[in-house]
């Protein structure tokens, strides 16, 4: 999706257990359409084979990078942001630690899985050292997939270059539960204006 005078080019990922036209991606999308960036979504193996099975870590890093590859080829010039939901931006993480995607300015994650649910453990953020790009965590304080004190300990350990905006309540889904008086679309359009908003700062210097 592409609108006219995009700022900069989101390369978005779905997550472990949806494809890319999944409300919860497809939103993204649309949501940053209106906000002036555009989105470049791709599905990884597994999902495009009917599986529930994600890939394993060389094949996804590889969908990842020809993902990046085609958007850059599809919009020459426009500066690239790559990320997704859940899995589908712990994998652009962990092949940018392993080698630079090509003209890629950062990492957003929407959910970042930081480990198994009722196991906190920060072992799934230790390549994150190695990114070298600013980064963005959209996250819920609830999230079963990130205890928010580890995932604070984390973004504080990374320095200046990595930012944390956290949602209180929201789950993994960033669902909100109706006593907190906030709505799932208002939650939504929050996360998309931090979004949209990070993405200009950091493409623009």
């Amino acid at each position: 999706m592409h609108p006219e005078g995009a700022r900069a080019c989101l390369v978005l990922a779905h997550g472990a257990g949806a494809g890319m036209d999944h409300p919860s991606v497809a939103s993204v999308a649309s949501g940053l359409f209106e906000r002036g960036i555009a989105t470049f979504r791709y599905q990884f193996p597994f999902t495009e084979a009917g599986s529930r099975r994600p890939d394993p870590p060389a094949l996804a890093h590889a969908t990842v990078r020809a993902a990046v590859g085609e958007a850059a080829r599809l919009l020459p010039g426009l500066p690239l942001v790559a990320g997704g939901r859940s899995f589908g931006g712990r994998m652009p993480s962990q092949a940018q630690a392993l080698q630079a995607l090509p003209a890629v300015r950062g990492l957003a994650f929407l959910a970042f899985p930081l480990h198994p649910a009722g196991r906190a453990s920060t072992d799934r953020a230790a390549h994150l050292r190695d990114v070298g790009l600013p980064m963005l965590f959209l996250q819920g304080t609830g999230d079963a997939l990130a205890e928010i004190s580890h995932l604070r300990a984390v973004v504080a350990g990374l320095g200046a270059r990595a930012v944390l905006h956290a949602v209180d309540g929201a789950d993994h889904a960033f669902h909100v539960p109706v006593p907190s008086g906030r709505t799932d679309a208002g939650v939504r359009a929050e996360l998309l204006d931090v979004l949209a908003d990070w993405i200009t700062r950091i493409v623009e210097g």
